[in-house]
């Protein structure tokens, strides 16, 4: 006799599940991203339930936390033919109470939206994700930027935790070995901004985009841009509209809005006018 789904086990997930994540990703219809799951998998914590058939994960999601101040969840995922089942809701409540009182975000997608507010979250923005072949036809603002050493690597720590409004230690110093470029932007010897560009699939995702001003997150984009052959892919907060624009008429285009929600908290700590975008998003 089959065990209910409501009884099957959750479990930790490890890095030897990055593959059952990524056909979960895949079974959805979204990129495969091992490579982002193995980062997850590393910096946050992930839980699983096993596919009662033999047959991989048949739900998965990640918790990242960063410190008490906020933990982010992502990668909520439900293998799709036990979707709407109740398993997600479930999934989703084993976390909540992982999570303890830390407050909590995470991107929502139109579809998980719904779950989402049942289970207390708010929506505090929204976000756009644009795609596209990065052309360079437009304007580059004069701003000075190079590639980042390992002894930039502290002073990004420090900008990135202002901007941010909590440490993201344990995330950031995996960034060197995550992404293919990290730039820095620089005045008078200042470090004014930062932004990585890591390998998902056939495009080139750019985030963390941390900038003093939008001159600089351009300056920014297109130094990370001349050294890909790659087409570009970022999430960039709505609020950003100068930022968007430019981008646009740089050959991206829009391909999803996500929004942007919390828990217990009215909106998201930090400084949003220098947060341009996240190092990962993990809609669900």
């Amino acid at each position: 006799m089959s065990t209910p789904l409501s009884e099957l086990p959750i479990r930790r997930l490890t890095h030897e599940d990055v593959v059952s994540c990524a056909d979960l990703s895949e079974n959805r219809g979204w990129p495969r991203e091992d490579h982002k799951w193995g980062l997850l998998l590393t910096a946050g914590t992930g839980y699983g339930i096993d596919d009662p058939d033999g047959k991989g994960l048949m739900a998965a999601s990640v918790l990242t936390s960063y410190g008490t101040g906020l933990a982010a969840i992502g990668m909520v995922l439900v293998a799709d033919r036990h979707a709407r089942r109740g398993v997600g809701r479930r999934l989703m409540r084993h976390v909540l109470a992982e999570a303890g009182e830390t407050p909590l975000t995470l991107h929502a997608t139109p579809n998980g939206q719904p779950l989402y507010e049942e289970l207390g979250f708010a929506t505090v923005g929204r976000a756009e994700m644009v795609k596209g072949r990065f052309t360079g036809t437009e304007p580059v603002p004069d701003v000075s930027t190079r590639p980042a050493t390992a002894e930039d690597m502290a002073a990004v720590v420090r900008l990135d935790s202002e901007v941010f409004g909590v440490d993201r230690t344990r995330m950031i110093a995996r960034l060197p070995a995550f992404a293919d470029q990290i730039r820095v932007a620089e005045e008078n010897g200042e470090l004014i901004g930062y932004a990585a560009a890591w390998p998902n699939m056939a495009t080139h995702v750019v985030g963390p985009l941390i900038a003093r001003d939008t001159p600089t997150a351009q300056a920014l984009v297109a130094s990370l841009a001349a050294h890909t052959d790659r087409p570009l892919r970022t999430d960039i907060d709505v609020r950003h509209e100068e930022l968007l624009s430019w981008l646009r008429r740089q050959g991206l285009e829009t391909i999803a809005f996500n929004a942007v929600m919390a828990r217990t908290i009215p909106a998201l700590p930090g400084d949003w006018t220098r947060r341009f975008a996240p190092l990962t998003v993990a809609a669900g």
